[in-house]
């Protein structure tokens, strides 16, 4: 069995060509998108419509209620489970998405990470309220010091998914990062999609435009309860959010998405950068993409 990986920034065209490659294929999609995954978060996410969910068959969009922990370890636990069940049925799949590292789980596999204890999960996200990021900071420095030197000291998200780590297993987050590549019994083929800086980012001003007119302010409104969940704590909503609560006007909130967006798109090239399997092509030509996958088949 082969896997087709089609990859990219936000915004840069993914989504309508991975049906067409489905067809190709005659294979279901399977949504490498962290946040799609959750239900409500549809405008925000991008995630793909009602008319594109019934042309061909998705998986892993709109199945988690917002309160629902999910991680890249889980996320390739489940891929795998569900590529085991669709082999025999399919010599070709595909899996579309920008996610990182949800990407390189499916493809290289992640550390076997122990699962946090919830007590621990709900007492640190309450001290993460309550002390501030700083005093976490000071812990995971003393019990993981490994760790400390090398994690972006602003991500209050991994200073506490690492000290999740430290207090549930009694060992050291650096202890478990071990980095070893898994071999996969499928083929992994890697599509990626590139295109123009400026254009990248004027689609990407379009777009947030667009989600705009869309009701994307509404449907924030319609999350705002759940606004301390992980879930949405992801560029779009926490920007809107200010603005609901009337920390910023509604023109700021929208031009600070943009920014944050993009700031994002460029994250996500770096990161696809560093890893030379991928085939690059440009997302308006696509009698070439569609020629690769047919010569790959």
């Amino acid at each position: 069995m082969k896997l087709f990986v089609l990859l990219g920034p936000t915004a840069v065209g993914k989504t309508a060509l991975s049906i067409k490659i489905a067809k190709l294929l005659g294979s279901p999609i399977i949504n490498c998108d962290s946040r799609q995954i959750y239900k409500g978060m549809s405008i925000g996410t991008a995630a793909p419509t009602k008319e594109q969910l019934n042309e061909v068959t998705h998986y892993f969009v709109k199945i988690l209620e917002l309160q629902q922990y999910y991680s890249a370890a889980q996320y390739e636990e489940d891929v795998i489970q569900l590529l085991n069940q669709l082999k025999p049925s399919h010599n070709n799949l595909l899996l579309s998405g920008g996610s990182m590292m949800y990407i390189d789980a499916v493809c290289d596999g992640i550390d076997d990470i122990p699962s946090i204890d919830p007590e621990v999960r709900e007492e640190l996200k309450k001290r993460l309220e309550t002390e501030g990021v700083e005093q976490l900071r000071n812990e995971l420095r003393l019990l993981d010091p490994e760790y400390y030197n090398i994690v972006d000291l602003k991500n209050s998200k991994r200073i506490v998914h690492a000290l999740e780590i430290c207090y549930t297993s009694g060992k050291t987050y650096s202890s478990f990062r071990v980095r070893r590549k898994k071999e996969r019994p499928f083929q992994i083929i890697k599509i990626g999609l590139k295109r123009d800086r400026n254009d990248l980012f004027d689609r990407i001003n379009k777009r947030v435009d667009m989600m705009i007119k869309e009701g994307w302010i509404e449907e924030t409104r319609s999350l705002y309860p759940y606004r301390h969940l992980n879930a949405l704590n992801t560029v779009g909503y926490k920007e809107l959010f200010n603005y609901i609560d009337g920390t910023w006007n509604l023109d700021f909130a929208i031009e600070k998405i943009k920014k944050n967006t993009r700031d994002y798109a460029k994250k996500q090239m770096t990161w696809f950068s560093h890893d030379d399997s991928i085939h690059w092509f440009a997302p308006d030509n696509e009698k070439e993409i569609m020629n690769f996958i047919s010569e790959n088949i």
